[in-house]
């Protein structure tokens, strides 16, 4: 398997990892890489990546089973609002693509925010880089290689 930047910056800083593949023809989404998983959708974050009205960039990561609050979103990062990033600049912005796209690794390090559901499990699932793979890891070791912080930024279970 090719390594991923998410891959190699984990390799980097010496920090422990799992990899897992999905077959992409049940669905990328979140929740649809969860099934393909068996792993519990609050295991599953997502990665979503907004901008602010400073044009600044910021990611979120969330459970698989929630919703981006934006206002709570906009808050947390001192914001009087942010808005979906669109899809069209994503891999410019990040360096990768809608589905394959993971808070480690990316182009830049933006502020980066992951829901305080997180701290309740021992590791969580992210996209590893590439639509097809996760990456198992301990939310604390997420947080540090990506500079975040832990926020209440989710809306609500779906």
């Amino acid at each position: 398997m090719n390594k991923t930047n998410a891959m190699r910056h984990l390799d980097q800083e010496k920090v422990s990892y799992q990899v897992h593949e999905y077959s992409p023809k049940d669905g990328i989404d979140a929740k649809s890489v969860s099934r393909s998983l068996n792993e519990r959708e609050e295991q599953v974050f997502k990665t979503l990546v907004t901008i602010g009205k400073s044009h600044n960039l910021y990611v979120f990561v969330i459970p698989s089973n929630a919703e981006l609050s934006l206002k709570k979103a906009a808050s947390s990062c001192g914001e009087k609002n942010v808005e979906m990033l669109p899809q069209k600049e994503l891999l410019s912005k990040t360096g990768y693509v809608h589905g394959g796209c993971s808070p480690l690794g990316m182009k830049k390090l933006y502020p980066t925010y992951v829901d305080i559901s997180a701290r309740e499990q021992k590791t969580i699932f992210v996209s590893g880089g590439k639509i097809g793979l996760q990456i198992e890891i301990a939310p604390d070791d997420l947080i540090r290689l990506v500079d975040g912080s832990y926020a209440d930024i989710k809306e609500k279970s779906i």
